[in-house]
């Protein structure tokens, strides 16, 4: 199973990059109102935003990717590397959007490192 741990990480930081482009295209669209006023508006400037489309390619790719993974991998293999998603979000929102990131945040992120170095060690 270790040997499929690229096509699981391509899948995942697709994945990943798909929730950095969509949350770019929000920024650029910026906050609105959840209302039926703004379904038409709103939904115009989301489908035209080319974060927003490049978000929702690298959607696409990345579950044609995860159904070549889970065609070949165990899904209790796999779905819990799914959580590496989570460090790169959270790294990348740091970097490039200025988030923060607590001490408890990064304790998080120490306890699924943890935990993905634990599951690619029961894989063979």
């Amino acid at each position: 199973m270790n040997r499929y741990i690229p096509l699981i990480l391509t899948g995942v930081l697709l994945n990943a990059f798909a929730q950095l482009a969509l949350k770019q295209g929000m920024r650029v669209i910026g906050p609105f109102a959840f209302s039926m006023d703004n379904l038409v508006p709103i939904g115009l400037k989301a489908a035209l935003n080319p974060y927003v489309l490049l978000g929702l390619f690298c959607y696409v790719v990345s579950v044609v990717v995860w159904l070549l993974v889970l065609s070949r991998v165990d899904v209790s293999f796999a779905y819990p590397l799914l959580s590496v998603g989570y460090i790169v979000a959270a790294l990348f929102g740091q970097a490039f959007f200025d988030e923060s990131i607590g001490i408890v945040r990064w304790t998080g992120i120490a306890v699924i490192c943890l935990g993905v170095y634990l599951i690619t060690r029961s894989g063979s």
